[in-house]
């Protein structure tokens, strides 16, 4: 491993920004996948309320948006993401009931009971799995719904390589019972859980952040710190080939059942 394992949260947040804000995604997902975990979900009216938070460029939102009525509130904390995000909502017309604007996922928005659903892929790491499931619940109606994709252990032992590395970047990762058990002690109950397929990570993540990687590196050549960065990134993509039985990405979906 190079870089003495440095993870994301190494580096400047402008920097982090540039080098993600040319892809659809900024983590692991597909549009099939969004669908899929999209299909458990039911009773979405034009009258509803979405809030996609941690949204990045907005390509899982944009999938939401051509498939679901109601309006959708998109929350990131990077302006440049939400300026994208928005040219984006533009280009297809969706600006009547999709919007994008700058916020802190520890400081949401929203009023209380207001949201029927509320979405987030690959980014509630960011305030912690437990902690987001249960600030965000008080701005869901009962019977609305959540739905988040987060990192996951598949089994409860793995390599010391791969368990420093996420023991490092993110902590709070564990098992999916125990990830389930949460979601039901925060006052939900379980509606579905699934694993993100492979072509989620190497297809729609990996190759399109290696494209990414040469234009950052064209721009930044010879940026000791920009070239950290991709190798990080690079880092990354070479743990997940070789540790890809031990860990990945989970949707779960789960319903607001009482006040």
């Amino acid at each position: 491993m190079n870089n003495e394992n440095k993870t994301i949260h190494d580096f400047d947040f402008s920097l982090i920004c540039e080098f993600f804000s040319s892809m659809d995604r900024q983590g692991p997902g597909s549009p099939d996948v969004t669908l899929k975990a999209l299909s458990f979900i039911d009773n979405l009216t034009q009258e509803s309320r979405i809030a996609d938070i941690g949204c990045g460029t907005g390509g899982q939102t944009m999938t939401l948006a051509k498939h679901v009525q109601g309006k959708i509130t998109a929350l990131d904390l990077f302006p440049d993401f939400i300026n994208i995000f928005n040219q984006k909502v533009k280009q297809l017309g969706l600006e009547h009931r999709v919007n994008g604007i700058v916020g802190s996922m520890d400081n949401l928005p929203f009023r209380t009971g207001e949201l029927d659903l509320i979405w987030s892929e690959g980014a509630i790491y960011n305030i912690g799995f437990e902690r987001g499931l249960n600030e965000w619940r008080k701005y869901l109606k009962t019977g609305g719904y959540i739905a988040v994709s987060e990192s996951s252990w598949f089994s409860d032992e793995r390599p010391k390589e791969i368990n420093d590395f996420w023991v490092n970047a993110y902590p709070e990762i564990d098992t999916i019972p125990n990830q389930v058990a949460k979601i039901y002690k925060a006052g939900y109950l379980p509606v579905a859980t699934f694993i993100l397929p492979e072509a989620c990570w190497t297809q729609h993540y990996f190759a399109p952040k290696a494209m990414a990687e040469g234009i950052f590196l064209e721009k930044y050549s010879g940026n000791k710190t920009a070239e950290e960065l991709v190798a990080s990134q690079r880092d990354e993509a070479e743990l997940y080939r070789k540790y890809k039985e031990f860990y990945g990405y989970t949707f779960f979906i789960a319903k607001k059942v009482r006040l």
